[in-house]
């Protein structure tokens, strides 16, 4: 299945957290901190939100920052994806 976001909505999926510190120590699932962010997966096409024309800066592949509760998760294909407003998105990493 496919998601094709519809607007000014973005299709992201979380980037892995660490699994060792930079000191070297490997941590558990649970003392991973769950990092802010995303591969792009899918960007809509834009448009028309609230009366203003809305142009798409995000593109797939692009590694990007939300907010800490932004957007909705869904579960597609066994794979977690969350689905965010561009105007959700803080930054681009530039790698």
């Amino acid at each position: 299945m496919k998601l094709n976001p519809l607007s000014d909505r973005v299709v992201v999926k979380q980037v892995e957290a660490e699994e060792t510190t930079k000191g070297g120590i490997i941590l558990t699932g649970a003392a991973k901190e769950k990092p802010e962010m995303y591969t792009v997966v899918a960007v809509g096409p834009g448009g028309m939100v609230n009366g203003e024309k809305v142009e798409m800066s995000v593109k797939v592949g692009d590694t990007v920052i939300t907010g800490k509760y932004s957007g909705t998760q869904v579960k597609v294909d066994g794979e977690e994806l969350t689905i965010v407003r561009q105007e959700d998105i803080l930054a681009i990493v530039e790698k």
